[in-house]
């Protein structure tokens, strides 16, 4: 349906709510009230960034989206598609947006014959896609957030904690259904995959990001070494069970900070190899703005890895050697996967603060000297609140593949860095922001404020935009902010953004081929 939030806002102050309206792309007897029309425009994890539409689309079919889409280019409005509604930046909710299509209704998930792959809508949240493909006694390397949208995370590459073990969501797409405009301004349906005419775009979106080729209505998913004839062996089995605790560190000096960080960046670039031992160990590290430097790391362990509860207990050794005060190990736990995911992985939630984030690959260790920059900023008393420097685990299986096998060429890391900023007030905005953006600088500063991809670092990840990359005053490493994401992935990326988007209807601040803005 397509939502007028003139005629909407007019007809609720008149005391009634309002038929659809506009293009027909729903059902027509549909009735959405003032409140659900801003819900639906404020949705966005960001607080920060307000979306401000002319027009909402909430289809429930491919179709629908096709008509929202053509809709919106006869307008010559602006569009952006919301899945989970989780971006950082303001891709979505940026003031420029006219036409938002909302696709939380995409949500089926189920076994596609004529595909032999699993199809998974694009509104379908993570812990949604977990639940249904255990039916089948499958899995997929996904995030460890269960409120994040397929939309988004797929083509962004995705992660999470079976991704050293499997790889890369983005790994296992056999294919992608897509909306996209032609030069002549008419809106189609492709569907793109790894054996089709159109394996350009199957290959742009395994890594891409969103919101650069049009709008995606689902995925269809399969790991490359099945044929499809069976569903049960479409996807990675997870493991049966995985032992998880938390290992709690209340406060950390500057030279505990150091030993800390040392001891966990080096073990795991000792184990970023495909196939290493420790291959399915993800052990995120959050420290928070406590003022004390503490630090919380969630450990979770496959427990079909032999020996499990040793090697567990290896890991705790490694990381806690030589740390004062010694951490605290909560209780180990030995769960089952569903049970994991359900009980130690990050519920689904509605954000409320305002946000900045910052990341880069790590191909090596910080050094001593960087660690002691981010322990400044990171016990800064004026920054006391809700932000947090996160690593978080990379490599494993994920190296095992080709830089531009996808278009997702960071296969060469054992580290994600991500800075997060959080706070309540508008009027700390410019405070915090430059505490991220001066942070990373400085972290950086041997590289032009950023992490170059080659020796040290990797680049960045495109489902953590920063478009501070694009900006000469933060980067001023002399590489474009595309090198950052695509390295030299970014050619043949550009081709297929002019060959489906001629008309560059599909656009924001990091887009493939952007205009300046």
């Amino acid at each position: 349906m397509s939502l007028s939030r003139r005629k909407l806002f007019a007809a609720a102050a008149a005391g009634g709510a309002l038929a659809a309206v506009g293009m027909p792309v729903g059902r027509a007897q549909d009735r959405l009230g003032a409140e659900e029309f801003s819900a639906l425009a404020s949705r966005g994890y960001n607080r920060r960034f307000q979306a401000r539409p002319t027009n909402i689309f909430v289809p429930g079919s491919t179709e629908e989206v096709r008509r929202a889409v053509a809709d919106a280019v006869a307008r010559d409005s602006r569009i952006a598609a919301r899945s989970g509604g989780h971006c950082f930046d303001d891709f979505v909710d940026n003031a420029q947006t006219r036409s938002l299509i909302d696709l939380g209704r995409l949500n089926a998930v189920g076994w596609d014959e004529q595909h032999r792959a699993f199809s998974v809508g694009a509104g379908a949240d993570i812990g949604s896609v977990y639940s249904a493909l255990y039916r089948w006694g499958v899995t997929l390397p996904a995030g460890i957030c269960l409120g994040v949208g397929m939309g988004g995370h797929v083509c962004g590459g995705g992660y999470g904690p079976l991704s050293r073990r499997f790889g890369l969501v983005a790994d296992h797409l056999a294919g992608v259904e897509v909306v996209t405009v032609d030069d002549a301004g008419e809106a189609n349906v492709v569907v793109a995959t790894k054996d089709s005419a159109d394996r350009d775009l199957w290959w742009a979106h395994t890594g891409g990001g969103g919101g650069n080729f049009g709008v995606v209505t689902r995925y269809l998913l399969r790991s490359p070494d099945s044929d499809g004839s069976d569903p049960a062996l479409a996807l990675p089995r997870p493991p049966r069970t995985m032992l998880n605790a938390r290992l709690i560190f209340p406060v950390t000096t500057q030279d505990s900070f150091v030993r800390l960080l040392g001891n966990y960046l080096e073990f795991f670039e000792r184990h970023s190899a495909p196939g290493n031992e420790f291959a399915g160990l993800y052990a995120p590290l959050m420290i928070r703005t406590t003022g004390t430097g503490a630090a919380e790391m969630l450990i979770l362990l496959d427990g079909e890895t032999p020996d499990a509860r040793r090697r567990f207990d290896d890991f705790v050794a490694t990381v806690s050697a030589g740390v004062f005060p010694p951490p605290i190990l909560t209780p180990v736990a030995e769960l089952s996967y569903p049970d994991t995911a359900a009980q130690a992985y990050y519920a689904k939630g509605v954000n409320t603060t305002r946000v900045k984030v910052k990341a880069a690959y790590l191909r090596k260790a910080y050094s001593p000297e960087q660690l002691r920059i981010f322990y400044r900023y990171i016990t800064d008393l004026g920054f006391l609140g809700e932000s947090q420097l996160e690593f978080l685990p990379f490599g494993g299986e994920i190296n095992a593949v080709a830089a531009d096998a996808t278009a997702m060429p960071a296969r060469d890391s054992f580290m994600k860095m991500l800075i997060h900023a959080s706070w309540r007030l508008p009027g700390d905005d410019d405070r915090y922001v430059r505490w991220a953006r001066e942070m990373y600088r400085d972290v950086h500063a041997s590289t032009g404020g950023v992490p170059v991809p080659g020796g040290e670092y990797g680049g960045s990840y495109i489902n953590y935009p920063d478009p501070d990359l694009a900006d000469s005053a933060w980067n001023t490493s002399g590489l474009p902010w595309h090198a950052f994401y695509y390295g030299d992935n970014y050619a043949r990326l550009l081709r297929v953004k002019q060959a489906y988007d001629p008309k560059t209807v599909f656009q924001h601040r990091l887009s493939i081929g952007r205009p300046d803005w």
